[in-house]
């Protein structure tokens, strides 16, 4: 999720578990802090944008890890504030504070290493996007409110602020559940082949849903929401580069990107140079995560470091046709 939202669930959490025992204003502070700790693996250079993307979200975010730096930050916090007798509900503040980034990343479609160093596996359910204001303004007002206030009343508007959003996070992989079950129905009436589908939520909202669907040789994608009319899917079939896939899966850079996007990743070709795709982040024609791998001979060798080129789409025709399409209307992609 993005960095606010960590913010304000990591103060919310730090209100609710230290109550009345200290200051709201320092439980919020101190909780924003660890909430945000985990994201500033996001300044290390791991040597190439390829790296830099896989290895986002690993040690830092492993709950083990994070379960072991919690003691001694709840020691330097409450002996900062002159609040040695509060060291273990500030331990099980910061805790929570810390481990719920990451579980709430999780909900996202990137991938997060929550079981580092025992396997790299990148967890993402892909039930929310990685910026949605109905989650996050809950948390927001819940703990401004509790900063105002600073009684009791304000600290029940905090705890509902977090229930509120929780309930939002479940609603969101129910309604998670109501897509998948169309997308697959759909791919049985096309008589689709799919090896991988992925559904994961459109920006901003979970009425919308991105379906993306796998082959050896194609991928398919169409976009879903809760109120359509009828539950039609309308797909529209793309190359993968099955050919480039086969000559060039071993290369350490595709390895890495098909393993990190569970298989959801396209290759392909143009002027020469050869291109690496995650599919799951973005829509066609624009994606956030393409790669550009130098020449395709050089990767048998020592092929150049990767470079990001991400594709960004057209705001002025998408954010219009993605109001429209969440609502029900049926559109065409802006792409």
């Amino acid at each position: 999720m993005d960095s606010l939202t960590h913010i304000a669930l990591g103060s919310a959490v730090g209100v609710v578990v230290m109550g009345r025992r200290t200051a709201v204003w320092k439980a919020a502070l101190w909780g924003a802090v660890a909430g945000t700790l985990p994201d500033l693996d996001a300044f290390i250079d791991q040597g190439d944008p390829i790296l830099n993307m896989t290895r986002h979200r690993a040690e830092s975010h492993a709950l083990l890890y994070l379960t072991l730096a919690a003691p001694p930050l709840a020691w330097g916090v409450s002996r900062l504030l002159r609040e040695a007798n509060l060291f273990k509900r500030w331990w099980l503040a910061l805790w929570l504070a810390l481990v719920t980034h990451p579980l709430l990343d999780v909900m996202t479609v990137y991938g997060t290493q929550l079981l580092q160093p025992f396997s790299s596996h990148p967890f993402g359910v892909g039930s929310i996007f990685i910026i949605d204001p109905l989650y996050t303004v809950p948390l927001i007002v819940g703990v401004a409110v509790a900063l105002r206030l600073k009684s009791s009343r304000g600290l029940g508007w905090n705890m509902a602020g977090l229930v509120v959003s929780t309930l939002y996070l479940g609603a969101s992989v129910v309604a998670q559940q109501q897509a998948t079950h169309v997308a697959s129905a759909a791919l049985q009436a096309e008589g689709i082949a799919a090896t991988r589908l992925l559904v994961t939520a459109a920006p901003f909202n979970i009425l919308l849903w991105r379906l993306v669907a796998t082959t050896p040789t194609q991928y398919f994608e169409s976009h879903y929401s809760l109120l359509d009319a009828s539950p039609a899917v309308r797909w529209t079939a793309h190359d993968r580069g099955a050919a480039l896939i086969e000559q060039h899966s071993n290369a350490p850079s595709v390895a890495r990107i098909a393993a990190f996007s569970h298989g959801f990743y396209r290759l392909s070709e143009s002027s020469g140079r050869l291109f690496v795709t995650d599919l799951r982040m973005g829509m066609e024609p624009a994606y956030t995560f393409h790669f550009d791998l130098g020449p395709p001979d050089a990767l048998a060798g020592q092929s150049p470091a990767p470079t990001l080129q991400s594709q960004r789409p057209d705001l002025r025709a998408a954010l219009p046709w993605l109001w429209r399409r969440m609502w029900g209307e049926a559109l065409p992609p802006p792409g």
